[in-house]
C-alpha cells in the first residue's frame, strides 16, 4: 500500500514537471511569435543579430535547361530565418529579392558601348566586349540586403543569383523566359513543389518545412523587374510584389516610339551591352551562352538600324503578360528617373488595375534608385498579404506622391493616380519658336511653318536656356497667375516634314525661365519624350521620309505629377537629335514643323481654369 502511495505520488510530481515544461515551451513560443502594432510587424529581440538566424544556401531545380548541357538548370539559393524555425518549429513567411547583380560586373570599359556617333539608317560600326568578370562563390550567404529589416520582424530572407550568375547554372538571357521562371521554380520550393538540393550537382535534398509557402518579392531596378517576371507565371505562393523603378518592358527603356534610345547616363548601352555586364556564371559555360544567347538572339534581334518594334521586343514586354498576375503590387517610381523612366511602372500600374488586382503607386520626385516606398508602407503590404493581418492596406488611398521639398518618408496621399481632377487641356503653339512663342489655349489658324536644323552637339539644357536658336523651336504660356498641378501623362501631335529620309524628333516640356543655377531636381525640366518620324505609321516598321513631305507624329511624353509654381511658364521644345539620349547623327538636318495642325495635350488638375490662361 505504501509502495502504491508512492507511485502514485511520483506519477503526479512527473505529470507537473512535463505540464511546467509544456506551459514553458508555450511561454517560450509566445515570446518568439511575430508581433503586430498597427498593422505593422515589429521588431523581436529573439529574431535580431546573426546569432539568432539560421544561415545556409542550396541549389533549387528549375524546369528550364538554358545552357545546353541535358540537363535542367539548378539556381544558387540562400537564406536567412530566424532560429526558431528549427528550434521551436515556427513556420515563417519569406521576402524574396533576385538579382543578376549580387555576383559582380564587368566595368565600363571603354569602347565596350554602342558609339552612338553614325547616321541613322546605318549600320552602327562594332564594339568591343569587356573582360569576362571572374566568378565569385557567394557561399552561404548571396546578399545581406534586406535582412536585418524583415529577419527581425519575424520573416524569412531569401536571395537567388539570376540564371547564367554567380553559382547559378544556365545562361544570361536579358528579359528571356528563364528569367521569370527561375524565381518561379524558387517560390515552387519554398512551397514544397521544386527540390532543392545542397550542390550544383547531385547533392542531399533540402526540404523548406519552415515555410508557411507565402512569399513577398521586391528589389530595385533589374531587382525590381525580376518580381514582376515571377508574378507573371502566376505561380501559387507569390502573395504580394513590391517592385521598385521596375523596367517592365527592354523595348521601352532602349527604344522609344521606333527610334534608337538610350537609357539616362548609359548611352551606347544596349541589350547586349547589359548581357556582358552581368555575364558572370560558370565560366566553363559562357562560350556557349556567349554564341547561342548573345550573338545568335540578341544580336540578330536588337536591330540599331531602324529601332522599330518586333515579336522578340514583345516577348520582353512584361505588359504583354500580366494576365496571370495575381499577386497584390505595389509599384515604387522615380517621375524624374531618366534611367528607368516612369512611364515602365504607370503603365503596369493602369493595366493591373483593369484587371482587379490590388494594386497601389508611390512616386517620388527624384531621380533612378532615389528610394523606395517608406518603410511603413512596405511593412504594411507585406504584414497584410504575407502574414494575413487586416490592418485595410487594401482600402487606403491608391497613389502617394511626394511633393515637392518634401521627404521621402512624407508622401501626400491621392485618390488615385493620375489625379482624378486631372482634366486633359489642349495648347496650340503660336509663331515665333526660334525665339520664344506663345503656347495658347486658343487654336489660331494661319500659323504657319517653322524650321530648326538638327545639331547634337548642343545639350537640350543650353537650347532652353537660349534666348534664341536655330536648333531649336520654343513656344511658352503665358507667365502663370497660380501654381498648375501636372498629373498624368502629356501628349504631342507633331506635323513635320525633313530634308532628309531620317531624323531624330526629340519634344521636352520645360518650366521657363530656365535657371541654369538651380539645383532643385523639380527646376528647369518638367517632362520629355522621343520618337522617329519613320514610324508615323507604325513602330513595327520604318518608312523612310519623303524629303518635304509631310507627315504627322503623335507620342505620349513621360508621366509626371509636378506643381509648377505661379510665376513660371510651361513651355514646348521641339528639337532633333537630343545628345544625351539618341544617336548622333551629323549636323545639318532641316525640320519643318506645321504649327497649324501641332499641339500639346497637357493633364491638369482643375483643366483650363487651373490654368489662368
Amino acid at each position: 500500500m505504501t509502495d502504491w502511495i508512492v507511485l502514485m505520488r511520483v506519477s503526479f510530481i512527473c505529470l507537473l514537471a512535463v505540464g511546467f515544461a509544456s506551459l514553458s515551451m508555450s511561454v517560450s513560443r509566445a515570446q518568439t511569435s511575430p508581433v503586430f502594432v498597427d498593422g505593422e510587424a515589429q521588431p523581436v529581440d529573439a529574431f535580431k543579430g546573426k546569432a539568432n538566424w539560421v544561415i545556409h544556401d542550396l541549389w533549387v531545380e528549375t524546369e528550364f535547361d538554358s545552357d545546353g548541357t541535358g540537363t535542367l538548370d539548378r539556381v544558387h539559393v540562400s537564406v536567412t530565418r530566424p532560429k526558431q524555425t528549427d528550434s521551436e518549429g515556427l513556420k515563417v513567411p519569406v521576402v524574396y529579392n533576385t538579382s543578376p547583380y549580387f555576383a559582380g560586373t564587368a566595368g565600363n570599359e571603354k569602347g565596350t558601348f554602342w558609339d552612338p556617333k553614325h547616321e541613322l539608317g546605318q549600320t552602327p560600326p562594332e564594339h568591343r566586349h569587356p573582360k569576362p568578370i571572374k566568378q565569385r562563390t557567394l557561399r552561404p550567404r548571396i546578399s545581406g540586403s534586406h535582412t536585418r529589416y524583415w529577419v527581425s520582424r519575424g520573416f524569412a530572407v531569401v536571395h537567388s543569383c539570376s540564371p547564367g550568375t554567380g553559382l547559378s547554372q544556365g545562361c544570361v538571357t536579358i528579359g528571356g523566359e528563364n528569367e521569370s521562371l527561375a524565381p518561379k521554380a524558387v517560390i515552387d520550393w519554398l512551397n514544397g513543389r521544386a527540390k532543392g538540393f545542397t550542390a550544383p550537382e547531385g547533392g542531399d535534398e533540402v526540404v523548406a518545412t519552415w515555410c508557411t509557402g507565402k512569399v513577398g518579392m521586391t528589389g530595385t531596378s533589374y531587382n525590381g523587374t525580376l518580381p514582376l517576371a515571377a508574378a507573371t507565371t502566376g505561380v501559387d505562393g507569390l502573395e504580394a510584389i513590391i517592385p521598385i523603378a521596375p523596367n517592365t518592358s527592354y523595348y521601352h527603356y532602349y527604344r522609344s516610339n521606333g527610334l534608337v534610345r538610350h537609357p539616362g547616363g548609359y548611352m551606347g548601352e544596349d541589350v547586349d551591352v547589359l548581357y556582358d555586364f552581368v555575364n558572370s556564371g560558370d565560366p566553363g559555360k559562357r562560350e556557349y551562352c556567349d554564341c547561342e544567347v548573345r550573338d545568335k538572339e540578341i544580336l540578330e534581334n536588337i536591330d540599331r538600324e531602324s529601332g522599330d518594334y518586333s515579336d522578340w521586343w514583345a516577348g520582353r514586354d512584361y505588359a504583354k503578360k500580366l494576365d496571370k498576375v495575381k499577386a497584390a503590387t505595389l509599384l515604387g517610381h522615380g517621375l524624374n528617373d531618366w534611367n528607368v523612366m516612369p512611364a515602365h511602372s504607370v503603365r503596369i500600374y493602369e493595366a493591373l488595375k483593369k484587371r482587379g488586382v490590388p494594386t497601389q503607386i508611390y512616386l517620388h520626385q527624384r531621380d533612378h534608385g532615389g528610394g523606395p516606398p517608406p518603410s511603413s508602407q512596405m511593412n504594411r503590404w507585406f504584414t497584410r498579404y504575407l502574414y494575413g493581418i487586416e490592418n485595410g492596406v487594401e482600402s487606403e488611398p491608391k497613389a502617394r506622391i511626394v511633393r515637392e521639398g518634401d521627404r521621402r518618408s512624407e508622401p501626400t496621399s491621392y485618390a488615385d493616380y493620375p489625379n482624378p481632377d486631372a482634366v486633359d487641356v489642349m495648347l496650340y503653339p503660336r509663331a515665333g519658336g526660334n525665339g520664344v512663342g506663345g503656347l495658347s489655349l486658343e487654336k489660331s489658324p494661319g500659323q504657319g511653318k517653322e524650321v530648326l536644323v538638327d545639331d547634337v552637339s548642343i545639350r537640350g539644357s543650353k537650347l532652353a536656356a537660349q534666348a534664341k536658336s536655330e536648333t531649336r523651336l520654343l513656344y511658352a504660356t503665358e507667365i502663370l497667375k497660380s501654381p498648375v498641378h501636372i498629373s498624368g501623362t502629356p501628349r504631342v501631335r507633331i506635323r513635320l516634314a525633313s530634308d532628309r529620309a531620317a531624323a531624330n524628333l526629340s519634344v521636352w516640356l520645360v518650366s521657363l525661365p530656365w535657371d541654369k543655377s538651380s539645383r532643385s531636381i523639380n527646376a528647369n525640366l518638367i517632362t520629355r519624350g522621343w520618337a522617329d518620324p519613320q514610324n508615323h505609321e507604325s513602330i513595327s516598321q520604318s518608312k523612310p521620309l519623303v524629303p518635304g513631305e509631310f507627315v504627322t507624329v503623335e507620342f505620349d511624353l513621360q508621366p509626371d505629377d509636378q506643381i509648377i509654381p505661379a510665376g513660371q511658364q510651361i513651355g514646348l521644345m521641339i528639337f532633333s537629335s537630343d545628345r544625351e539620349f539618341t544617336l548622333w547623327p551629323d549636323p545639318g538636318t532641316e525640320l519643318s514643323i506645321d504649327l497649324d495642325a501641332t499641339q500639346l495635350t497637357v493633364p491638369v488638375v482643375g483643366g483650363t481654369k487651373a490654368l489662368g490662361q
